[in-house]
């Protein structure tokens, strides 16, 4: 089996600039959901470590709070998962390809499920912290409808 030639490989090359792309994109993606991940986190324990200071009467306020970090915790985690899933599958698709022509397979098949699932897991990435973000919304408005109230 003679291997392919480099004029062969230049469009195998151009091919693959896409999933490289995508690639970083969803690496960019991925240090905006850690950062994100990484304040909930410290807002949970700077709140578990006040607990003992505040005052019992303020205490099932903050307490209140721990349980919404949690799930948005959850959910950043899940999205990065989705994310992490859409990078390997992408990393995958630019071997294949390479691989594909360096073994002069036709698997048009095989490519294309990898660049679907690719998609798939990365809309589901994005939807599931569109959700956390719509939750951190929900909870902040909830913090300031009762600071409003203590205003007046």
């Amino acid at each position: 089996m003679q291997s392919p030639s480099l004029a062969e490989l230049v469009p195998i090359l151009q091919t693959a600039i896409g999933p490289a792309l995508l690639i970083s994109g969803v690496g960019l993606l991925l240090l905006t959901m850690t950062n994100r991940l990484g304040r909930v986190v410290d807002r949970a324990r700077l709140l578990v470590d006040q607990l003992e200071e505040t005052p019992v009467a303020l205490r099932p306020r903050k307490l209140a709070q721990l349980p919404i970090l949690w799930q948005r915790a959850r959910q950043i985690r899940l999205a990065i998962v989705f994310a992490l899933v859409s990078a390997l599958l992408a990393a995958g698709l630019v071997v294949v390809l390479f691989l594909s022509a360096l073994l002069r397979i036709e698997d048009s098949w095989l490519i294309s499920m990898l660049f679907v699932l690719c998609m798939a897991t990365l809309i589901v990435s994005l939807i599931t912290f569109l959700q956390e973000i719509n939750q951190s919304l929900n909870a902040l408005k909830v913090e300031l409808e009762e600071g409003h109230r203590k205003i007046r």
